[in-house]
């Protein structure tokens, strides 16, 4: 259902046609990557969290991971991960499939820094076999995002 739904959502933006499904895994970075045929930098995967009593989404390229203090600053609370059970209650999608398109009403979406250095990067679409080819200006107009942050470490290596 979850796939359904992000490729609704990605259809009435005009970008259904980039949805690609596989016939193999994509549910981590690497598996992503493999099936994409990209470097694993070029995955955008969207991280859960839990901010207050809410569902906040972080999109950050492959090879980024959070960085707590940088967290802890810009959303004034300790990063809470979000458990599989709530993934799929609060944001409306599953582990390994969690994208910013179709995601329930009030989840808030963050786009990190780390995307920036790409032209071209590979969210999920609701499945652990799906991706979407987007520009960063195309997952900007997509994703409903909130604003840009810089909240993940070990990336600037690769940059």
């Amino acid at each position: 259902m979850s796939f359904e739904k992000a490729k609704a959502y990605l259809e009435e933006k005009g970008m259904g046609d980039r949805v690609k499904t596989f016939d193999v895994s994509s549910a981590t970075v690497e598996l992503a990557a493999k099936a994409v045929g990209c470097e694993p930098e070029r995955i955008a995967k969207t991280l859960s969290f839990l901010v207050g009593e809410k569902a906040v989404l972080i999109v950050a390229a492959g090879d980024a991971k959070i960085d707590n203090h940088k967290y802890k600053e810009t959303f004034h609370t300790k990063a809470k991960m979000l458990t599989p059970e709530q993934v799929t209650d609060l944001v409306g999608h599953q582990i390994g499939g969690v994208c910013p398109f179709g995601v329930n009403d009030g989840v808030e979406v963050y786009l990190d820094e780390s995307l920036k250095r790409f032209e071209v990067v590979y969210p999920a679409c609701g499945s652990a076999n799906s991706a979407v080819e987007l520009t960063v200006s195309e997952l900007e107009a997509c994703s409903g995002f909130t604003r840009w942050v810089d909240v993940c470490k070990g990336w600037q290596e690769n940059a």
